[in-house]
């Protein structure tokens, strides 16, 4: 085989490759700024914690303290969900949804004690992230792909 057939063999290659590639879906895409909004959010209210023990406002200054720290440890992982979803990896659909539940649940109980300033945001954000997540195709996109290692 000379180089001119071995070139056009790895053109061939790639074309076959790159055509195999799924666009990924616009609704994943949406999921993963969504789930990047509500970890900022996370990350906003616990540097915000963080201040309020600083200045001693805090209840009690240990609790205020793990509070800050469990609040941008939180707000790593939801980032991670979000890099995630961006990648259409099926592993993060679970923890996403899992995240608008949550959020949800919250912003009720906000919107309870009146504060709807980060109720009614969560509650948008919780809605948009449910529809981002369910439509076809993100369904389609995070569907587990079956292990093509076993000869069944």
């Amino acid at each position: 085989m000379d180089s001119r057939s071995r070139a056009r063999a790895r053109a061939q290659v790639s074309d076959a490759g790159a055509a195999e590639q799924p666009r990924r879906a616009w609704s994943l895409i949406a999921a993963a700024v969504v789930q990047g909004v509500e970890a900022a959010g996370v990350l906003l209210a616990s540097v915000l914690a963080g201040v309020d023990t600083g200045s001693g406002q805090s209840y009690h200054t240990n609790s205020g303290i793990a509070l800050t720290v469990i609040g941008i440890a939180t707000a790593l992982a939801l980032g991670f969900v979000a890099a995630g979803l961006a990648r259409a990896r099926p592993w993060s659909r679970t923890p996403a949804l899992l995240t608008q539940l949550f959020t949800g649940i919250v912003s009720i109980y906000l919107i309870q004690s009146h504060r709807y300033e980060w109720g009614v945001p969560g509650l948008v954000l919780t809605a948009a992230g449910f529809v981002a997540l369910l439509v076809p195709p993100s369904l389609r996109a995070l569907a587990s792909r079956p292990s093509q290692d076993h000869n069944g």
